[in-house]
């Protein structure tokens, strides 16, 4: 799979909002057939920073993503509700969903 980490800034004016104004661009990706996970989250550090992390099936389901009239009307729009060019890590890994953290296994409960 593809597996992608991306840091958004985005200006302290649209913060609190970036949820809605990605809304549109997140469900459409996420209704993607390659699309394994889409999932945002805040900072705890940065009140104006979400970071992205996302995952595709394959490089043609990457391709796809990049190619969709949804992406591309995200590289119209949401560049001027950020402060930045966002910031990535993209890499292919021999995974196809999330393994567990076995340095801190729990235990079953009940």
């Amino acid at each position: 799979m593809i597996f992608i980490t991306a840091k958004f800034r985005v200006l302290p004016e649209h913060a609190q909002a970036w949820p809605e104004i990605s809304r549109s661009f997140t469900e459409a990706t996420r209704a993607e057939p390659g699309c394994l996970w889409f999932d945002w989250s805040r900072s705890l550090d940065d009140p104006n920073e979400y970071v992205l992390v996302e995952a595709f099936r394959d490089g043609d389901a990457g391709g796809a993503h990049v190619q969709s009239d949804h992406f591309k009307a995200a590289q119209a729009e949401l560049p001027q509700y950020l402060a930045e060019t966002p910031r990535i890590v993209s890499q292919m890994v021999e995974q196809d969903d999330w393994s567990e953290l076995g340095e801190m296994e729990v235990a079953p409960r009940g």
